[in-house]
């Protein structure tokens, strides 16, 4: 192809170099964008139930579509025997637990995981915090989340213990289930800030948390394609010579 006074005479190795990584960074893109936009869809649900009338949650399974950031309340007793820790937290810049406790909900035999908020790890890690669980019954009220997700296990659970673990890597509701002698619902509650029902800090995230980075990078893995398409067109353009 020729234009004016030059002639685009692409060579091998940077073409097949171009085909090569010019989809990676498209992709790149695209799973940025992609977060960021699950993230808005989760975010205008939050936002839709957000004023919405609390949810009485009982012995009945509950879906986890129907109910995600809906506001619940429900009675029962927390049962700190099944209680977990949930490592690898952090709340400004200091590493935690989140304090998981089932609660069982009253005149059932249902229970429901209720994340009662952050605790510090103190100096020695090899020491667990003190946690104060009310032995009475209470009213728990506050909004339903999804305690599944993708992650990677760092260090594969022991299942060969006959006592409780009380400090889990992730939270994976199916283990769980497995583990435990009775019934739970598949969701968990976030305990609302102004419970006074046995909570430590709860400083929540809202679902678009960080999505402008998701947009950010997006925008950047989006410009590198531009940039790579840009050189690898000037640098094959060759002016042709007079004698040629």
């Amino acid at each position: 192809m020729q234009i004016f006074n030059y002639r685009f005479k692409p060579k091998l190795i940077p073409t097949l170099a171009t085909l090569l990584v010019l989809p990676i960074l498209i992709n790149l893109g695209l799973w940025q964008s992609n977060k960021a936009d699950k993230k808005q869809m989760m975010q205008d649900i939050y936002e839709s139930r957000a004023n919405t009338e609390p949810v009485q949650i009982s012995a009945e399974p509950v879906n986890i579509e129907k109910l995600r950031f809906s506001k619940i309340k429900t009675r029962g007793k927390y049962e700190p025997a099944f209680q977990l820790l949930l490592d690898n937290q952090v709340h400004k810049g200091q590493a935690g637990y989140f304090v998981i406790t089932p609660l069982q909900i009253s005149g059932t035999s249902m229970r429901i995981l209720v994340n009662r908020g952050w605790v510090p790890t103190g100096s020695d890690r090899n020491v667990l915090p003190a946690i104060e669980t009310p032995q009475n019954e209470i009213e728990v009220f506050g909004f339903v989340n999804d305690p599944s997700g993708k992650y990677i296990e760092l260090k594969a659970a022991d299942s060969s213990k006959s006592s409780w673990q009380m400090v889990w890597q992730n939270l994976d509701i199916k283990r769980y289930k497995s583990l435990v002698p009775f019934q739970i619902q598949p969701v968990i509650v976030l305990l609302d800030p102004a419970s006074t029902s046995g909570g430590y800090v709860r400083d929540w995230p809202k679902p678009d948390s960080r999505i402008e980075v998701n947009r950010g990078y997006a925008v950047q893995w989006y410009l590198m394609s531009l940039a790579l398409i840009i050189i690898y067109i000037v640098t094959n353009f060759k002016k042709i010579s007079p004698e040629a």
